[in-house]
């Protein structure tokens, strides 16, 4: 086919105008590509995070992930720069199921995925395991576990973002012996590490300060029957039973042991003193009392900013757990600024020396074990079905209210 002189001229002209379009599109900026490639935005850092996100303890969880989520986002929205790059965070969450199996699964397959850090594990029975492949990996670790024996491994990638038992249960072992004024006293824990870890740790302070221990039981972290434990520690009178657990036994226990005639309050760990247990235990959850790490949130160095904040990204009020999850989450980001670089090896040293102002602590700071210095123990007590301080002891301590006795807590 042959083409008229006026076609040639189109044909040339609209090629033209193709070529000048291509030498635009190669001269834009990469701005826009920037926002969508995170190749081009600077390099991606994988945060890895397991807690239970399904089953009885998935509110634990859940709320712990959140903690996690708004750090990274604040965290991306400094627009931070590493090793001369700029780096977006970016959360890798799993469903551990609290189970110890799972746990190493996910270890595993965390560090086959080359995620730059970890936060998590909840529960002590499940960062246990999974820290020895993180330590195999030299991959850093902060996990909310409390168990002593999470840090006592010997590994320098463990680290908290709570109190440990050691802490926690000798404070309330002294506490229910001098300020309750409790001389016998049964101890019931469920058999989990920080359950029975917590016990432990309880049972060693309340007969160093003079207190009895009358009677330990155990159950396990699927019961909700307990007539035959508290049938059995009823006829000990008891001033005070201490469970270590989790609220979805501690709550029908309080309000079995009510329903069964036994007079004496209740008392646990933080595990216990969550918005779940009270809306378990409803009216029975009268006079319980639980410890919980560092200062109540309204005390807390950054506290109300963070609840206004939290309330208006989830539409929900802080629980418990999701402050020491977006402390752990910055804590771990600011040790790679200070390093300068992602790469574990690099700032695993900065992370064991960091001296941290966060939400909970304005000096969140670690041992030789990876243990927080700062290990301040606030208690708690259910007063018209809400949790209202006790008193705060140790760390930066808020002012303390005047502690009740046994029989008064127990009313």
């Amino acid at each position: 086919m042959q083409l008229t002189k006026m076609t040639r001229l189109s044909l040339a002209v609209a090629a033209a105008l193709t070529l000048a379009a291509c030498g635009n599109k190669e001269e834009a900026p990469a701005d826009a590509s920037a926002a969508q490639s995170g190749a081009a935005a600077g390099e991606v850092v994988k945060l890895g995070f397991a807690a239970p996100l399904t089953g009885p303890q998935s509110h634990y969880g859940e709320e712990y992930k959140n903690g996690v989520t708004l750090a990274i986002e604040d965290a991306n929205a400094e627009k931070p720069t590493i090793g001369g790059k700029p780096v977006t965070f970016e959360l890798v969450a799993e469903d551990d199921q609290a189970d110890p199996k799972t746990a190493t699964q996910l270890a595993q397959k965390f560090v086959d995925n080359q995620v730059s850090g970890i936060v998590g594990h909840f529960n002590s029975g499940t960062s246990i395991p999974a820290s020895k492949i993180y330590s195999d990996a030299g991959l850093p670790q902060v996990a909310m576990a409390t168990a002593p024996a999470f840090t006592q491994q010997g590994y320098k990638t463990t680290f908290r973002s709570m109190t440990s038992d050691t802490q926690q249960g000798s404070v309330m072992g002294k506490f229910v012996v001098e300020k309750l004024a409790a001389k016998k006293i049964v101890i019931v824990d469920d058999r989990t590490a920080y359950g029975q870890g917590l016990a432990d740790e309880f049972e060693k302070s309340v007969k160093a300060a003079g207190g009895e221990v009358v009677k330990r039981e155990f159950t396990n972290d699927k019961a909700t029957d307990f007539a035959a434990i508290i049938t059995s520690i009823k006829g000990s009178a008891p001033d005070v039973v201490f469970f270590g657990g989790a609220d979805a036994q501690s709550a029908p226990m309080a309000k079995q042991m009510k329903r069964l005639g036994l007079k004496a309050p209740l008392v646990s760990g933080e595990m216990t003193k969550t918005p779940t247990f009270l809306k378990l235990a409803g009216k029975e959850a009268e006079g319980t009392i639980a410890s919980l790490a560092g200062l109540p949130l309204e005390k807390m160095p950054k506290g109300a900013d963070y609840a206004t904040r939290y309330k208006a990204r989830f539409n929900a009020d802080v629980a418990t757990y999701s402050p020491y999850g977006y402390d752990a989450t910055r804590v771990i980001i600011a040790a790679m600024k200070e390093a300068d670089s992602i790469k574990p090896a690099d700032y695993l040293p900065k992370l064991a020396a960091i001296n941290y102002s966060g939400v909970t602590s304005a000096a969140w700071s670690y041992d030789q074990n990876g243990d927080l210095k700062d290990g301040g123990i606030t208690v708690y007590k259910v007063e018209g079905g809400k949790w209202k301080v006790m008193e705060s002891m140790g760390g930066a301590g808020a002012a303390a209210a005047p502690a009740a006795s046994a029989a008064s807590a127990a009313q």
